[in-house]
């Protein structure tokens, strides 16, 4: 892709809170038997392992979580709210319990495909381009994605995420967390979601409920 290069370890081995606003403008691939699908990222989310209240690994590891406590550049998939899938690139160092969580994006390839994973239910009208990828479930979704994916490498092939051939900060905004209940979501402490201005695909926000620790 042109500007951009396969990422290396070396770029997510480092803290959550920098490499999450560089991941807007990178693309997110996965190629299986059904196709390829490639996503252009414009929103995301950093969850900082112990020191973050809204992130899962903030009280330590468990089976769900312990994919973010190994090596940068693998996939940690979860399921919540009983419906969706969500997708998080996991970075920092191993023990580091970092995560990127990819809220939403642009469908770049294979449109067709997301579409068709995104529209298996019946629907009454056809979603528009900038809704296939709005919100970390539909991200999921158009990847096709689930819990087998979770630990999935960014270096085997089947996913790749590409990044600027050269360091690169698009301009962009901060704010809270989407869904996030208890200190995690206090917007002031924690403006840990990302998002490129303008950009159509970019998802509502939503103050969190229910018990704290709501987050990755």
């Amino acid at each position: 892709m042109l500007g951009l290069q396969p990422v290396t370890e070396g770029f997510l081995a480092r803290d959550v809170l920098d490499v999450a606003p560089e991941l807007l403008g990178c693309v997110l691939q996965r190629t299986d038997d059904d196709g390829c699908v490639a996503i252009r990222i414009t929103e995301v989310e950093a969850y900082a392992g112990q020191r973050d209240p809204g992130a899962h690994s903030y009280r330590g590891q468990t089976n769900r979580n312990k994919t973010m406590f190994g090596a940068a550049g693998h996939l940690y998939c979860y399921f919540t709210y009983g419906m969706h899938h969500a997708l998080n690139v996991v970075a920092g160092l191993p023990g580091e319990p970092y995560g990127c969580l990819v809220r939403a994006g642009e469908v770049i390839s294979g449109t067709g495909l997301a579409r068709a994973r995104r529209e298996a239910k019946p629907r009454k009208t056809a979603l528009p381009d900038r809704a296939l990828a709005r919100g970390p479930g539909n991200v999921a979704q158009c990847f096709g994605a689930n819990l087998s994916n979770d630990g999935d490498s960014l270096f085997d092939g089947q996913w790749t995420l590409f990044v600027p051939t050269e360091p690169t900060l698009l301009p962009h905004s901060t704010g809270p967390r989407v869904g996030v209940s208890g200190p995690g979501g206090d917007g002031a402490l924690f403006p840990w979601r990302y998002w490129l201005d303008d950009e159509a695909s970019v998802s509502a926000y939503k103050p969190g409920k229910g018990q704290p620790g709501g987050g990755r």
